[in-house]
């Protein structure tokens, strides 16, 4: 019986969720749902609402985490794609835009808490795209053998770029975004030539110290 429970409880929290994104648009951001609403949508009395979240702003931070979760587990299994032979930025950069395209109201909610009213969703989106930046790092020093200096800017530049390209594929139609997601693998294929120039520099520089 406590699995049932355990079950049907873990449901309704998805459901919630699941409620949640379907309620966010451009027009609508996260901090103009009511509890009432999500807790309609989701086919449950409102009181029972507080069974599986303290309070709305719990569940919007939830809705942060998972999106988080989601994509870098996604840009995971891309590079590891990369084994069987391909390009490390377009598959990076398809996959971005396939979550943009298949997870728009979390990609918005992300987008528009980055800088909202609340302290706790600022930081907890913060924190969210430092993660995706620190193992974009790794991968860099580890598999791709750059200094982890020229590994952090070429990380940060690369995630400030994929991100406004994101925002911008979100109203775009299927043509656009083709040519966005072009484009930004091009602009990333520039920074990765940087930071290889920056590498070489730094080689030729070591070598004639000694």
């Amino acid at each position: 019986m406590a699995g049932v429970r355990a079950a049907q409880k873990e449901k309704t929290r998805r459901a919630l969720i699941q409620a949640a994104m379907n309620q966010l648009s451009a027009e609508h951001g996260y901090s103009s749902l009511s509890l009432r609403e999500v807790a309609r949508e989701a086919g449950i009395a409102p009181t029972s609402f507080y069974r599986h979240f303290q309070n709305m702003e719990e569940l919007g931070l939830t809705l942060v985490d998972e999106g988080g979760l989601t994509l870098r587990q996604l840009l995971r299994q891309s590079r590891q794609q990369i084994a069987k032979g391909g390009s490390i930025i377009r598959a990076s950069v398809t996959t971005f835009m396939e979550f943009v395209t298949n997870n728009t109201a979390i990609f918005r909610l992300l987008l528009q808490e980055k800088s909202g009213n609340s302290r706790e969703f600022r930081l907890a989106v913060t924190r969210e795209v430092e993660h995706f930046t620190a193992e974009l790092v790794d991968y860099l020093v580890d598999e791709q053998q750059f200094e982890r200096e020229v590994a952090e800017l070429q990380a940060d530049a690369i995630v400030r770029i994929v991100f406004s390209a994101g925002a911008d594929a979100l109203d775009a139609d299927t043509k656009e975004r083709q040519r966005l997601t072009e484009q930004t693998i091009a602009q990333l294929r520039i920074v990765a030539r940087g930071a290889e120039s920056m590498r070489q520099a730094a080689k030729t520089k070591e070598s004639t110290a000694l």
